[in-house]
């Protein structure tokens, strides 16, 4: 990205973090690695393609080489069970480093300055996504709903990118995984999750730097005050159908002269 930070070297960092990850199997079974693994994945979704590694295998039984391995260094590529079976049991906080390894190279590169919005500051876009539903396959960490009594299973994840009005890319975060153990409704548990990540990331940016942008889901006072207490600006969507008082007391003041005036500004 830019002259300051290539894919090899972000590729490096990834491969940095992954050697820290604890081995969690017990048996004497151990021909694939863990990080052979993760790189498979990295590569499923680097190149966009689901038939990527079945392409790579057949590569490598009929010429004994594979791009996996010179393009991702994966030395052995495992089946798609053995690396769910590899990867299901690592904690996505494992994964965390390399995020802000490679945000932090890119600051201290001048390769973020364009990242920035109002008063300049960096812009932070925290949202909600599911990125996996089944009514057949699940595992402890679904979120279980029932839809036309239909029992759904689901996986979310409370995203956070670097984003800035004109920036064709965004830059990806830390995010923080939504789980059941939270105790909430979707609602609550997304919102949870946005305390966490801002209880453990706010820290890395210097008091009043950053602005959360957020949709109306988390336009509320304990939002707000969370941030604020972190020293974090935001610009979130405010709904008439949820905020019903605000925008009763909007109406008011629409009916004093003066009371209610409109700045408009383009990037």
């Amino acid at each position: 990205m830019g002259n300051g930070l290539g894919f090899g070297e972000m590729l490096g960092m990834l491969k940095a973090t992954l050697a820290g990850i604890p081995e969690h199997r017990e048996g004497q079974n151990r021909r694939y690695e863990i990080a052979d693994a993760v790189l498979s994945a990295f590569s499923v979704f680097f190149m966009q393609s689901p038939s990527f590694l079945a392409y790579q295998r057949e590569m490598e039984r009929k010429k004994g080489k594979n791009n996996a391995r010179s393009l991702f260094g994966v030395q052995v590529i495992p089946s798609d069970g053995q690396t769910r079976n590899l990867l299901d049991p690592v904690v996505p906080a494992w994964l965390g480093a390399s995020f802000w390894e490679i945000y932090a190279r890119l600051a201290e590169g001048g390769l973020l300055e364009g990242y920035r919005g109002v008063g300049g500051t960096r812009l932070i876009s925290l949202d909600g996504s599911q990125y996996f539903s089944s009514q057949r396959i699940h595992c402890d960490n679904c979120r279980v709903t029932v839809q036309d009594k239909q029992t759904i299973y689901s996986h979310q994840v409370l995203l956070a990118v670097l984003c800035a009005p004109g920036q064709e890319h965004v830059v990806c975060l830390e995010p923080e995984f939504i789980l059941p153990q939270d105790g909430h409704e979707k609602q609550d548990c997304e919102q949870q999750a946005m305390k966490r990540w801002i209880h453990l990331h706010a820290s890395r940016f210097a008091p009043w730097s950053v602005t959360i942008l957020a949709d109306d889901l988390h336009c509320h006072q304990p939002i707000c005050e969370e941030l604020l207490a972190h020293k974090m600006h935001f610009i979130m969507t405010c709904k008439p159908e949820s905020h019903p008082a605000l925008y009763e007391e909007v109406e008011l003041l629409q009916r004093v002269k003066g009371g209610i005036s409109t700045r408009t500004e383009r990037f």
